[in-house]
């Protein structure tokens, strides 16, 4: 297959090329021995790890307490809580009163 590199630098891929590989926005670039190659790469967005969270049932407060936890843990391995306690404290937030539902809405 033949490409056409344009006086500013853009490639366009053969159609056939870019379907035996899937679909993907972004593509890793290396040069080896005067070759260049091309990678495809699939970079996750932010969406979908706010989907995993959500179904998950985490939220910002087990973030904040996952991140409190990785810090001291790095400092002090042995005095860290396990991480199995923060799905348990996730499971305890998502029940909320009526007065929290009402709150959490406005």
């Amino acid at each position: 297959m033949l490409a056409k590199i344009t006086a500013k630098n853009q490639l366009t891929l053969p159609k056939s090329a870019t379907q035996a590989v899937g679909a993907t926005e972004y593509l890793d670039v290396q040069v080896r021995d005067g070759q260049i190659i091309l990678t495809p790469v699939r970079i996750q967005r932010g969406d979908a790890v706010r989907a995993k969270l959500a179904e998950l049932g985490l939220g910002e407060a087990d973030v904040a307490d996952a991140v409190r936890w990785a810090r001291t843990s790095a400092v002090a391995p042995m005095a860290a809580e396990p991480v199995k306690s923060y799905s348990a404290t996730a499971k305890a937030r998502k029940k909320k009163t009526p007065a929290r539902k009402a709150a959490s809405r406005t």
